[in-house]
């Protein structure tokens, strides 16, 4: 749907958050879809997983604004709102693009968050951005993905860093990608997370129940140590 000043949103996003919804446009070219929550300078990239939706952060986006984070979340290429492609390749720019929009509206600062191959791509954009990198979040999260590349990306990311999998994912072929990425990142400040839901990415939230709830309190957390560590 279009919002009232004429963005496109997904449908899955709450009503009351389809104003902050705006359109992303990418280094070549492609239109996304994607939701600016908060405000101030200190700022959250969350990215969600190929195949999924904008709606998979949604609601630790919105509680990371209630906190005081200025979050965007940008919406993939091909996913939902988001401008359709004969390609599905060069997915990082998407994430450029969230961190590019960050900096547009005042952000200093940035906490790179992701799911899937959307960590990985977070990663790889936090490589090169203008904005201080304050922490590294990465839920399921493959070694290399479409083009992207977590294992080169973490060896130069020293910042506070949290790894999260469950063992049950892909028969536990996506532990040992996360693993990977783990030995490979050169955070003094690294920490790994066997989840047991046996759930995907931000289902490990989403669809685990009290123990999603749990992990959920335990990212918001880390996001406001790195903060306070980097002060």
């Amino acid at each position: 749907m279009r919002t009232a000043r004429g963005h496109r949103v997904n449908t899955c996003v709450p009503k009351d958050l389809r104003s902050k919804a705006t359109t992303l446009t990418t280094s070549d070219g492609v239109h996304l879809s994607a939701l600016v929550l908060g405000d101030g300078p200190d700022g959250v990239l969350l990215d969600h997983e190929q195949g999924y939706s904008i709606c998979s952060f949604v609601d630790i986006g919105r509680q990371l604004a209630k906190r005081g984070y200025h979050v965007v979340i940008p919406e993939y290429r091909n996913h939902g709102a988001s401008q359709k492609t004969a390609v599905n390749e060069h997915i990082d720019r998407d994430a450029r693009a969230g961190l590019a929009e960050l900096r547009r509206v005042g952000a200093k600062r940035v906490f790179l968050a992701g799911a899937s191959c959307g960590g990985t791509t977070a990663a790889v954009a936090g490589v090169d951005t203008p904005l201080r990198v304050t922490g590294l979040l990465m839920m399921s999260s493959p070694a290399r993905c479409i083009g992207a590349d977590a294992v080169a990306a973490v060896r130069k990311l020293s910042v506070p860093t949290l790894l999260v999998v469950s063992p049950g994912d892909m028969e536990g072929a996506v532990e040992k990608q996360v693993r990977e990425v783990y030995a490979a990142s050169v955070s003094r400040k690294k920490e790994l997370v066997i989840d047991k839901s046996g759930f995907h990415g931000t289902d490990m939230i989403r669809r685990a129940g009290a123990s999603g709830v749990t992990l959920q309190d335990r990212v918001i957390q880390f996001v406001v140590d790195s903060y306070a560590a980097a002060r």
